[in-house]
């Protein structure tokens, strides 16, 4: 596996998996900002790799749209939808203590702010009978790596998908599963 140093160019870089705290951890080394999601470390990562320099990044203040007065059914969802513990409370109360914040949900939420709570219940319900898969970012390569193992090893273990996925990203290239990938349980 190699090693994320200031010594690999942004091509290399580009052709490795790295966790996002292993990013974290190269960011702190060379004083480069830690905060923002794993898409937002990677590029300011490459930045440096390619110039040696800090990205300057424009900072935009998020306005926050969080109200303290009680949530109802009939409450605006609003700008900037913010999965908080409130509202887990709330969803929890009105659709039953198995309610997550699953992906699509939450997208239907912030695509949604002049929605009512109620039409999130009846939302989330569609979404959940849906039977459709979730979508899965670009930025979670080992979620999209499990499901797609899964999906071409009937009888396989999660220990067996594990073992295959450490394989997959020491080595050079893509991070999509691959028949090939099977060597590692060998």
């Amino acid at each position: 596996m190699v090693k994320l140093t200031r010594n690999l160019n942004p091509k290399e870089f580009k052709d490795y998996y790295f966790l996002k705290e292993e990013l974290k951890d190269f960011c702190r080394a060379e004083g480069l900002n830690v905060s923002g999601s794993k898409q937002d470390l990677e590029k300011r990562i490459i930045h440096y790799l390619a110039t040696g320099e800090e990205l300057k990044e424009v900072h935009v203040k998020k306005i926050r749209n969080d109200s303290l007065s009680e949530i109802s059914l009939d409450s605006k969802l609003g700008e900037n939808f913010k999965c908080s513990e409130d509202k887990r409370a709330f969803f929890e109360r009105e659709i039953g203590k198995g309610f997550k914040f699953k992906v699509k949900f939450q997208k239907w939420l912030k695509s949604n702010p002049d929605k009512t709570y109620a039409d999130a219940i009846e939302a989330y319900f569609e979404i959940q009978n849906s039977g459709e898969k979730t979508k899965i970012d670009k930025q979670f390569q080992y979620n999209q790596y499990i499901r797609d193992f899964f999906e071409n090893n009937d009888g396989k273990s999660l220990d067996d998908a594990i073992k295959c996925w450490k394989y997959k990203k020491s080595i050079k290239g893509h991070n999509k599963y691959e028949e090939s990938d099977l060597e590692a349980l060998r």
